[in-house]
């Protein structure tokens, strides 16, 4: 059986430990192991079953950057304590461990220059942290930025979470209007109760010319199929290849920052990353 379709595993509680050895050689698994879902071929994955992150697949951002335009209070770092790969899973791991003058320490991982794609579904399973102050995100960025600066050339947030309220996950896109300014469109999922961002789900993206949809464990809640950006007819923005970023933020615009209540550290881990391509389509892109 592919791992497609096993049994969730078992949650493995690790705080990031030992020193990090980035490896060359790759950990992606072949492709042909897996069974397309219909017309939906997988051309990329990471199954996190390595010992180390995969550098042929992502990229460390170091730093704050003046808290990243949100206001965050984490710096992004590549230190063993803040991310690495154990028991097949990623774990990116926020301390409360001043660095560079800033409180808290955490990671951010980006596959830009590596691996970007226009249109498919992209799929992760993964659980979050809770407590105020933490704000997950799984998100994908233009990897040319065809219409020019944030937000004109588009952004899409596959899951990001408060910490403060892990029974809503919400997944926006961010465009322009004619005049420039920021626009977005979001939908939120609630999960049932005694359930949550905190525990291992399935968020799905799944994305075609005119149309974009989020779903949680299978189950669609939000499609978006009306965007805009200033100077470029539709589909744009949403018609160019985006590439995928993972982080754990500490504080900012979001969720907020951290309180005497907030717990550290806090884990996000992550399962797999998949991501398809639609086979009945790709060939008249």
């Amino acid at each position: 059986m592919s791992r497609a379709f096993q049994m969730p595993r078992p949650f493995v509680s690790l705080i990031c430990a030992g020193r990090l050895r980035l490896w060359l050689a790759g950990a992606a698994i072949a492709l042909g192991t897996f069974t397309a879902r219909g017309d939906w071929q997988l051309v990329w994955s990471d199954e996190f079953n390595g010992v180390s992150i995969d550098t042929n697949h992502w990229k460390f951002e170091i730093g704050n950057h003046h808290g990243w335009g949100n206001h965050e209070w984490e710096y992004y770092t590549d230190r063993p304590e803040n991310v690495c790969v154990s028991n097949g899973v990623l774990h990116i791991v926020a301390r409360s461990k001043p660095a560079d003058g800033i409180f808290y320490t955490s990671a951010r991982l980006k596959s830009q220059g590596l691996f970007a794609q226009k249109y498919g579904r992209f799929e992760f399973r993964a659980k979050f942290p809770g407590g105020q102050g933490y704000w997950p995100a799984l998100w994908l960025m233009p990897e040319h930025s065809a219409y020019g600066r944030w937000p004109a050339s588009g952004e899409i947030d596959v899951m990001e979470n408060r910490g403060n309220d892990p029974a809503v996950v919400q997944g926006t896109i961010h465009y322009a209007g004619a005049d420039g300014r920021p626009l977005q469109s979001t939908g939120r999922h609630t999960f049932p109760r005694n359930d949550g961002a905190t525990n291992f789900h399935v968020y799905l993206l799944e994305w075609t010319t005119n149309t974009i949809n989020w779903q949680v464990d299978g189950r669609r809640y939000e499609t978006q199929t009306n965007w805009s950006t200033a100077g470029a007819a539709y589909p744009a923005p949403f018609n160019q290849p985006f590439y995928i970023i993972m982080n754990l933020a500490v504080g900012g615009d979001y969720g907020g920052n951290p309180d005497a209540h907030t717990v550290f550290p806090g884990e996000m881990q992550v399962d797999y990353i998949r991501v398809y391509d639609n086979v009945a389509t790709n060939s008249v892109r």
